[in-house]
């Protein structure tokens, strides 16, 4: 399992920019996530990234309610992923999975 200050550093790394709140509950997710818990530090923490804007920062759970199925939801919500991440600084691009 890796330590909270593992997954914090392998976050800073992924999104330099990154407001506090954001890292903080990003970072919350990825040390109390049981699917996580023996993911590396930088997997955990891209995880728990991408889910966070996705559920929190973008309509995805909206366009499940409104019957899209999962698929369908991500491929919507996609771009808008991309542009918050990008303004955190991060580079590394979605792939078809996530």
């Amino acid at each position: 399992m890796a330590s909270r200050r593992e997954v914090e550093d392998a976050l800073r790394r992924l999104a330099p920019k990154i407001p506090s709140f954001e890292f903080n509950a990003i970072a919350d997710h990825a040390i109390d996530s049981a699917g996580l818990s023996k993911a590396s530090p930088e997997t955990a923490a891209w995880l728990s990234m991408v889910a966070f804007v996705r559920h929190a920062l973008t309509d995805y759970d909206a366009l499940l309610h409104d019957g899209y199925d999962q698929a369908a939801a991500r491929h919507f919500v996609a771009a808008e992923i991309e542009d918050v991440l990008a303004g955190w600084g991060v580079r590394r691009k979605l792939t078809a999975g996530e």
